[in-house]
């Protein structure tokens, strides 16, 4: 044992290799785990800093995402931009496409018997659709020219030009102008209103207020949306677009455009009733309806509609205690009354009487009066056959009859 301890003793620093190696290694490992945290410390500061620096400008930097690489150098936000400039250059191409074809149409009016002066009373909008020889022809809604005395056509250049009313149609609130062919550079389009889909972009192109070429962007909300439309004392229920594009009290007659830059709608009317909350529902007559009305207007003729030549009320709006008058059977739940007959019409041919409930129109079961003047206007037409089915005192008849005809202007 002494001897050992006697070795010990007598070993000095520096023949023992030992110490040294143990001291390098521990200086290694100390500068390995300070390197690694100070790179720890650099990657977090680069994250932190790099979009702060980049904003500035000082320091480009790029972010990928799936297989899609945005590069930034000062601008975060460059992809969606892109995207925004890419659909507003189309909205900017279509505007500029049909815009210079919309124009305003200015209702002049007497101020009295005696006086021969005009004056404004009222401006709406008007699309040029087609040019023919020395004319060109403008659809606009029935009512931006109703009691009109003369009207004028202000061209997107400010100059004013002169307008015929060649035909006028209050049901499908159309109307038809012809002005001048000189001045006008720029016809619109028309495109399919059939082949619209919700969702897609819509943009309304008018005159709101008396702002010239005024232009609201938005969707097509409903491309088959019905509400019911009065005029000459009859209701139906029309077909239109619904859009959430703005429109207000002058944009009535201007165009409803694609992305296309075509026209497939001519806006009509605005719901916009604050006290329920209602806000932005546009409509505008589909292009694909309108055609065929705009056709017959330009050449002038009248529309004309049947005509079955009674006074009738709903079934529905009679009071319960004058209905067991009828003496209906049960299982009537609709149907019109007759209420009067015009003399000479085609209903008094046909022996109809005031009291009669009519119930079916060539096989058309009536369950409201919208319901059969809408089936009435849009399948039949002056001149047609039909039968009637109808009840009298408790008992059911029929009879058929040839329609007449009526014009809505």
């Amino acid at each position: 044992m002494g001897f050992y301890d006697d070795n010990r003793a007598e070993r000095s620093p520096e023949s023992d290799p030992e110490p040294n190696r143990s001291s390098r290694k521990r200086g290694r490992g100390g500068w390995f785990f300070a390197g690694f945290i100070g790179a720890i410390v650099g990657i977090v500061c680069f994250l932190i800093f790099a979009p702060i620096l980049s904003d500035l400008g000082v320091l480009p930097y790029t972010v990928t995402t799936g297989n899609q690489t945005a590069t930034n150098s000062g601008s975060p936000t460059l992809l969606n931009r892109e995207v925004n400039l890419n659909v507003n250059s189309s909205v900017t191409r279509a505007v500029a496409k049909v815009s210079p074809a919309v124009v305003a149409v200015i209702n002049l009016q007497k101020a009295n018997f005696f006086d021969n002066q005009y004056t404004e009373s009222g401006i709406g909008s008007g699309i040029i659709y087609k040019r023919a020889g020395p004319y060109a022809y403008v659809v606009t809604n029935n009512h931006v020219v109703a009691g009109a005395g003369k009207v004028e056509i202000r061209l997107t250049d400010s100059d004013k030009v002169d307008a015929r009313v060649l035909g006028k149609d209050a049901l499908y609130d159309l109307a038809v102008l012809r002005i001048p062919a000189a001045k006008v550079k720029t016809i619109a389009e028309f495109g399919n209103s059939a082949t619209l889909k919700r969702g897609e972009p819509a943009i309304a192109i008018g005159n709101p207020l008396g702002f010239s070429g005024s232009v609201t962007q938005g969707i097509i909300s409903s491309t088959n949306r019905t509400i019911p439309v009065q005029a000459n004392n009859a209701s139906v229920q029309a077909q239109v677009l619904q859009t959430d594009a703005a429109i207000n009290p002058g944009n009535s007659g201007g165009a409803l455009v694609n992305i296309g830059g075509q026209v497939i709608g001519i806006n009509s009317s605005k719901i916009s009733d604050a006290s329920e909350g209602v806000e932005g529902i546009g409509f505008a007559i589909p292009i694909n309806i309108a055609k065929p009305v705009i056709n017959e207007l330009e050449s002038g003729q009248k529309i004309k509609r049947p005509l079955l030549g009674v006074s009738i009320v709903d079934l529905s709006m009679v009071p319960s205690d004058q209905i067991d008058q009828l003496d209906l059977p049960k299982s009537v739940k609709g149907g019109l009354v007759v209420t009067d007959v015009q003399t000479g019409s085609p209903a008094a041919r046909s022996n109809l009487e005031a009291g009669d409930v009519i119930t079916e129109i060539n096989g058309f079961k009536i369950n409201s009066y919208i319901e059969f003047s809408t089936y009435m206007y849009t399948h039949l037409h002056p001149g047609q056959r039909v039968q009637l089915k109808f009840y009298r005192s408790g008992k059911v008849h029929t009879t058929q009859l040839t329609l007449g005809s009526k014009t809505f202007s």
